[in-house]
């Protein structure tokens, strides 16, 4: 029996692979532009998503934080994608454990402990958020962002058919 949380899960994994791909084919001005609120550009609002989900990934798995941020202003569409695979990847692994929801984690800021659950949720919630500004800045440039949403992976991923 599949884990309640691998839909939402593979979702965020495959909505940030497939917003990465779409803007394989945007040139650097497009990658660097922005609007009024959002987070910023293209390119810093991807190693955003990318760089705290996995933050909060390592501390689900126990795992000592992987610090992105020293070099996370230089990080390209590339070593993006390879990071959000590898994101995927342990996504799988968390799901294969144990998941304890009223885990308490030790938050990076502040005094009390997080459950577990509510970094699952913030995770997947950041992540659709930004892509979302990510898709607000393409159609101000007249692009057509690519479709996000659950029912697109499910169709895409063969978890529904036509």
């Amino acid at each position: 029996m599949a884990h309640a949380l691998h839909d939402p899960v593979r979702h965020n994994a495959w909505a940030t692979t497939h917003i990465l791909e779409f803007c394989r084919g945007l040139d650097e001005q497009a990658l660097s532009a922005t609007v009024p609120g959002t987070y910023g550009t293209i390119i810093q609002t991807l190693r955003h998503i990318i760089y705290c989900e996995r933050e909060d990934l390592d501390q689900l798995l126990g795992r000592e934080p992987t610090d992105l941020w020293q070099s996370g202003s230089t990080a390209g569409l590339d070593v993006l994608s390879e990071l959000a695979a590898q994101l995927s990847t342990d996504w799988e692994i968390f799901l294969a454990g144990d998941v304890d929801s009223e885990r308490l984690l030790l938050p990076e800021e502040g005094t009390e402990p997080i459950p577990a659950g509510i970094v699952i949720a913030v995770v997947l919630y950041h992540g659709s958020d930004h892509r979302g500004q990510i898709c607000t800045i393409l159609s101000s440039l007249g692009h057509e962002p690519p479709d996000l949403t659950p029912w697109a992976y499910a169709f895409a991923t063969g978890r529904i058919r036509a």
